[in-house]
């Protein structure tokens, strides 16, 4: 079977002909190239209308990178016409394998596009032997045409986060969509402020807003703001993950204090060695640190006090009526703010202040919102990130969260390449 063949059976090119095929040696690399002609009496069309148009003249012959060939680098080599439109004036046609002025190929955009969402885009560039900026270039392609073709109706649940960037205090907003049924990253915004969430806002429009029947985030007050404004009618949800997360901070706070005090006294260091004792839930911890937390339990100390709070509290999650999960709590916090531990009575105190907003997770249970996926999905985004050894820009990061999590539509293609 002969290579034009194949060529056209996977990537047929109306209006053109494949050439002259040859096996060259460029360097140490075995290179095919792959002459495309235009048909004869075949009018070129114009790129700036569309339209068939007489030819003017031709520029002098380009490369096109296309997918590799059994490890063997692929070209189409073609000198673009340029028409004489009586619209547009003088313009270089339009082919139907490469976008615009791009070196790229579409098939080998998309080709590379995958790729770069399974590796980091410095490994694809050298595994297919091509630039890290054609890499660049083909996810910004591949996100620009999934961004303009997403649907964006029947969105009703979203979760609100932030993703420290760099060093430093500098954040990223992410916002989710996490829908039972559907689950992807929706906006990216820089900086954590309210001005970036009304971004957000603006951007999904006022009747998009209005449709959300849930909302989950955390305990920010800038976003609690927003969200009140901008979505009032949604049940707002607190994010499960960030009130045990703060717990556990409580919690490590009291056992920092109580080390400092127990050495001032001269007395044994007990708590040495516990801090993951402590913060991991029973069922995840080792056998060594199983039987550290029970020798640490027989103490009489604040620390000892402050988890056992802390796991009595993960029952108010496995209630059913918020009514029931109310009564729960308040005495939850009645009994810690009895408890002398200053970074434990805080905690009960910011729980209380967010009652109603805690209960509304119980509604949001019952309607199937798909509550934990927010931190699975930050998770993924600090992979991203970190896969790629930081993105020093925020435009390529903001890039790469939408490859990775948008669940970006793609378009359909005759053949595809792996």
């Amino acid at each position: 079977m002969q290579i034009k063949v194949i060529l056209n059976r996977i990537q047929k090119q109306p209006g053109f002909v494949y050439g002259a095929i040859r096996l060259c040696q460029k360097g140490d690399r075995v290179v095919l190239e792959i002459e495309i002609r235009a048909r004869d009496n075949g009018k070129a069309v114009c790129s700036g209308c569309g339209c068939r148009r007489p030819g003017y003249d031709s520029l002098p012959q380009r490369r096109f990178e296309f997918p590799p060939f059994w490890g063997i680098l692929v070209f189409f080599l073609y000198a673009l016409r340029r028409v004489d439109c009586p619209i547009c004036g003088v313009k270089v046609e339009r082919v139907p394998w490469a976008p615009g002025k791009s070196p790229l190929t579409t098939a080998y955009v998309w080709f590379l596009a995958r790729w770069a969402r399974r590796l980091s885009w410095k490994e694809v560039a050298e595994i297919f032997h091509t630039s890290w900026d054609s890499v660049v270039r083909s996810v910004k392609m591949a996100v620009a045409w999934g961004l303009e073709h997403r649907d964006l109706e029947g969105i009703s649940a979203i979760g609100i986060d932030e993703i420290g960037r760099g060093r430093g205090q500098s954040y990223v907003t992410l916002v989710y969509q996490i829908d039972a049924e559907v689950r992807r990253l929706l906006w990216v915004g820089k900086n954590r402020t309210a001005k970036t969430l009304l971004g957000f806002f603006k951007w999904f429009g006022e009747k998009r807003s209005a449709g959300l029947r849930f909302v989950c985030s955390d305990m920010w007050k800038p976003y609690l703001r927003v969200i009140a404004r901008k979505a009032g009618q949604a049940v707002h949800v607190l994010d499960r993950f960030h009130i045990m997360s703060n717990m556990g901070k409580a919690i490590d706070k009291v056992r920092a204090q109580e080390v400092k005090a127990l050495k001032a006294k001269g007395k044994a260091p007990v708590l040495t060695g516990t801090r993951w004792c402590l913060l991991k839930r029973p069922e995840n911890l080792t056998e060594k640190q199983e039987v550290k937390l029970k020798e640490l339990l027989s103490c009489n100390l604040k620390t000892v006090r402050a988890y056992l709070l802390k796991e009595d509290f993960q029952w108010f999650w496995q209630y059913i009526s918020p009514r029931w999960a109310g009564k729960f709590l308040d005495a939850w916090c009645k009994r810690t703010m009895r408890s002398r531990i200053e970074p434990m009575k805080k905690m009960a105190k910011m729980l209380r202040a967010h009652r109603e907003l805690l209960l509304n997770w119980f509604q949001a249970k019952q309607g199937l919102v798909a509550l934990g996926v927010v931190e699975g999905f930050n998770n993924k985004a600090r992979v991203t990130t970190k896969r790629a050894y930081g993105f020093r820009s925020y435009d390529l990061l903001k890039l790469a969260l939408y490859h990775t999590l948008g669940d970006l539509p793609e378009p359909e293609t005759a053949h595809e390449f792996f």
